[in-house]
């Protein structure tokens, strides 16, 4: 048994053992104990993918039907807590690029780690070429204590253990970006414009990335969203490629042969020199859109691959409950915890009364493709980079990824997300209705006197 199990099996034999006045303890069998801890085991509550969940059988025969292929597993928000099974030795440092007011805080920060917390500090080699950066004094005493990479061609995988973000809630994404796999703990101050994102101030910096390394917080699993594009010219020469190495491999007896696709084919029958798909991971959301062009867009959208509608309009955002508060809440989506398993569909500006936002259960695949008869080609973007083409015949396929952005709370879940709707969206501000004691002197005059004196005035009126 679990120690929690053990250490609910001694409760109840002590509560055995103490029966009712009069009587003597009635000792527990082992068997009478496990049936105890089975029966309250089936109140706790379970981890699933849709929430967690009391039960999942139903009635005497139904229950869920257990799936290896499971998505992602939605953990109960309340439990979801910091914890370093070894100590964080080397931490990514991502600041706002081109703001001198961010300078003093990074240089202020990375000093900090460098030498109270001697802790491996990683920085953009970009950051290093900024000039305000080169003439300050301090930050050139640890300048050659920093490791510095480049975005696009080092790889930080398992190479960072914390990310440190100094910004607006652009670095949160940028973060986002470096890491399309498992990505560490990420801790966001705000020194931006927004900061929606980013709960932290930087005033007492000292002490709370200690209480973080010291694996004091709280975590906000904040789901990305994995979109992979397929292109139609790509699958005709996957299969033309195919086809003409089945045939070379008639003819020839040796393992490695060059074939008129202008790729070197193996005896494994993969290619080489051909670009693999588009695969990125987004915190926020993807956007199609009609880009350039005059016409509307005319996007099909499947789901689990039955055709739900056609988006006739400026485009259409997928989103995840992170982004709903982003481009997707602008175009009247509603605005949902990033906590909750779910999807966002949006149009932008529909040319439809009835079509409304939707959302769907994490988990589903999407698949978004250019009409036949579309006038036009249609965009997208992925957290507003990455910006190409769909053609027709192109197709973009997007669903839940298994690596969320473990994001640190400065309070808690509840307390943050909604103290960020209050301070940078205004959510339900309004001008307080004024109570009945500042309203006396409307209701002390009574109604027959208001219409007499309305009468005097409209005769007045007349007589004039």
């Amino acid at each position: 048994m679990k120690e929690e199990d053990l250490m609910l099996a001694r409760s109840i034999v002590a509560e055995s053992q103490e029966g009712s006045p009069g009587t003597s303890p009635v000792p527990l069998r082992r068997n009478r104990v496990q049936d105890i801890l089975e029966r309250r085991a089936q109140f706790r509550r379970t981890r699933s993918l849709n929430a967690p969940s009391p039960f999942q059988q139903f009635g005497p025969c139904g229950r869920i039907m257990k799936n290896p292929a499971m998505v992602m597993q939605i953990q109960d928000p309340a439990s979801q807590r910091l914890t370093w099974y070894k100590p964080p030795l080397t931490v990514l440092v991502i600041k706002k690029v081109r703001d001198s007011t961010v300078m003093a805080p990074f240089v202020q920060l990375v000093e900090w780690l460098v030498q109270e917390k001697h802790m491996v500090v990683w920085v953009e080699s970009a950051v290093l070429d900024d000039l305000s950066l080169q003439e300050d004094k301090k930050f050139q005493s640890i300048k050659e204590k920093l490791v510095t990479f480049k975005d696009g061609r080092d790889d930080l995988t398992d190479r960072i253990d914390f990310i440190v973000c100094l910004g607006g809630d652009g670095t949160l994404l940028y973060a986002s970006l470096l890491f399309q796999q498992s990505v560490p703990p990420v801790m966001a101050f705000h020194l931006g414009s927004l900061g929606f994102l980013t709960p932290f101030q930087f005033d007492n910096f000292q002490e709370q990335v200690t209480n973080v390394l010291e694996g004091h917080a709280a975590l906000t699993l904040r789901s990305r969203l994995r979109c992979v594009i397929y292109r139609k010219s790509e699958r005709r020469k996957d299969s033309d490629c195919q086809q003409h190495q089945m045939n070379c491999s008639l003819s020839a007896d040796s393992g490695v042969s060059m074939d008129s696709c202008g790729g070197l084919h193996s005896s494994s029958g993969k290619t080489s020199s051909r670009a693999p798909s588009t695969n990125i991971l987004v915190l926020n959301e993807v956007v199609i859109d009609r880009g350039p062009s005059p016409y509307l867009s005319n996007i099909d959208l499947f789901l689990d691959g039955k055709y739900i509608t056609s988006v006739q309009g400026d485009g259409l955002i997928v989103s995840t409950p992170t982004g709903s508060t982003a481009y997707a809440v602008a175009a009247g989506a509603s605005m949902i915890h990033p906590s909750v398993p779910a999807i966002m569909v949006t149009p932008i500006c529909p040319h439809s009364l009835s079509f409304r936002p939707i959302v769907v259960p994490a988990g589903v695949e999407l698949k978004i493709s250019v009409s036949p008869d579309s006038r036009n080609t249609s965009w997208v973007s992925f957290d507003g980079r990455n910006r190409q083409e769909l053609f027709h015949g192109d197709s973009l396929r997007v669903t839940t990824s298994i690596y969320p952005v473990p994001s640190i709370c400065a309070q808690d879940q509840i307390s943050d997300w909604f103290d960020s709707l209050a301070e940078c969206l205004h959510w339900n501000v309004r001008k307080k209705q004024k109570c009945l004691d500042e309203l006396s002197d409307l209701t002390a005059s009574g109604s027959e006197d208001t219409l007499d004196e309305l009468e005097r005035g409209s005769d007045s009126l007349l007589d004039s």
